[in-house]
């Protein structure tokens, strides 16, 4: 008997101190996604499943002139920002300096994201390529190629300031060189606004230097990030020859950090575009819709789903295509998909976001990816993690058949008492926001704050979010 508790009171300490070393993940009241691997621990007979967005018939989209746009939602409604050129059908071969010289930033509005309005804004004098008057920056060499805004949350940002925009070139090496002499540098100029309508630069020189772009010849956005206390933007770059992405950050908008190169690319892939934002209801993780770029495919192009959690490289958990180009040869015409910046709700259980032509496409509230279960059954454990909050939501959907049961364990995998599988009320359905319930209720504030893992036990379902609220 002394020879075993030896041997197993060092083993038990031993697995104590494990325990102890686990990480817990510190999860608060935020919404968690199910984007990436960040919350799982275990899948068993169930896997992380990509939900390709429905296209909507167009009503009165705006029609882009280029590949980069932005949908901002404010006060005002749907704000639509795109590229025109004050000779329609210019073209770089017909003369680099005129063709950048001659576009605009054009503007639209909605009230729902459906029906658009092309306001006359009286900004600039009428011209007979804009009759509507929609233009609101014009004269502003190389930054109107990309003109990107963005409506700045940081606290005490002064009302004058309160939309920022990047937007401008870099010129290619020992090319134009006349051009820039005459013009000043490249690189990425900032703009601000009150109001997004009228803008003027944050100063004359480019805020990110022409050097770091190679050749910022894409959508380079840029914004305010709460997790992370600082402006982030994502932009283009080559990275060991391939089109790829970097990002940089900044405490005033002026002056950023060294770059950062993005391991974003697989094995000879192209990445035109970073389309990279904060998602709206959970803000800590930053969404990507990227343009893969086929160039040896006549230049076709497609939309991939990315996503990211502050500074950290981007998670690729799914490599297959997000959006195809779809039936027809629009779609696969050379540079034909591009996503616009800005992903809005746009219904009580929808989200929306645009491509190229205005297209819109919608998908789910929370609903880009999920953990996804068969009719015979999966399960999900998460990792160890703390909450803050008395109530347990989740967003989910199951066919008529199936079903989701969850489980609150203590750190070691232990099924609390009272939270077991065995108490959980049975949840089938579709809701954006479900509460579960046990046999005791839905209270877990007895658990809040100490560590904790979750099972979930699935039928024939997808589980999307979950989030730990606090009752009023």
């Amino acid at each position: 008997m002394k020879t075993i508790l030896s041997v197993l009171i060092p083993f038990c300490m031993f697995s104590l101190d494990c325990l102890a070393d686990d990480p817990v993940l510190e999860i608060g009241s935020r919404r968690e996604l199910f984007v990436d691997r960040f919350l799982i621990d275990e899948l068993e007979h169930a896997e992380l499943k990509l939900h390709p967005p429905q296209l909507m018939p167009a009503v009165t989209p705006p029609r882009p002139h280029g590949h980069y746009a932005t949908v901002l939602k404010s006060d005002r409604g749907y704000q639509f920002y795109y590229r025109g050129d004050t000779q329609p059908g210019n073209h770089w071969k017909k003369g680099w300096e005129q063709y950048h010289d001659g576009e605009v930033t054009l503007y639209a509005e909605s009230p729902d994201a459906i029906h658009w309005t092309l306001p006359h804004l009286g900004i600039y004098p009428d011209h007979p390529t804009f009759p509507q008057g929609n233009v609101v920056l014009m004269n502003e060499f190389l930054v109107n190629h990309n003109f990107t805004p963005f409506i700045d949350t940081r606290p005490g940002v002064p009302e004058s300031e309160k939309y920022k925009a990047l937007g401008g070139l870099a010129y290619q090496p020992n090319q134009h060189l006349e051009v820039k002499q005459r013009r000043g540098p490249g690189g990425l100029k900032a703009f601000v606004s009150p109001d997004g309508i009228h803008w003027k630069p944050l100063q004359q020189e480019p805020v990110i230097p022409e050097e770091w772009g190679k050749y910022f010849d894409s959508q380079n956005y840029a914004f305010w990030s709460e997790s992370e206390r600082a402006y982030v933007c994502y932009f283009r770059r080559f990275i060991k020859g391939y089109r790829g992405i970097a990002r940089t950050t900044s405490q005033d908008f002026i002056h950023w950090t060294p770059l950062v190169k993005m391991q974003a690319n697989l094995p000879n892939e192209h990445l035109y575009t970073a389309c990279t934002q904060p998602y709206f209801r959970a803000p800590h993780i930053y969404f990507a819709l990227p343009t893969r770029f086929m160039a040896k495919r006549g230049s076709a192009t497609d939309i991939l789903f990315m996503s990211a959690r502050g500074n950290s490289q981007f998670d690729r958990e799914f490599t297959q295509s997000y959006i195809r180009p779809g039936i027809g040869q629009d779609g696969w015409a050379n540079r034909a998909n591009y996503a616009a910046i800005g992903i809005h709700q746009t219904g009580p259980a929808e989200m929306s976001f645009f491509l190229t032509g205005g297209r819109r496409y919608v998908t789910r509230l929370d609903g880009i990816a999920s953990v996804n279960a068969p009719l015979n059954g999966g399960t999900l454990v998460t990792k160890p993690l703390q909450f803050a909050g008395d109530e347990l939501e989740i967003n989910y959907s199951t066919s008529a058949a199936g079903q989701i049961l969850v489980e609150l364990q203590d750190a070691a995998g232990i099924p609390i008492p009272g939270f077991s599988l065995d108490d959980c009320e049975p949840i089938y359905g579709d809701h954006i926001a479900r509460i579960v319930k046990w046999k005791q209720g839905s209270n877990v504030s007895s658990i809040s704050g100490k560590p904790v893992r979750l099972r979930f036990k699935m039928q024939d379902a997808d589980l999307y979010a979950l989030k730990f609220n606090q009752r009023k």
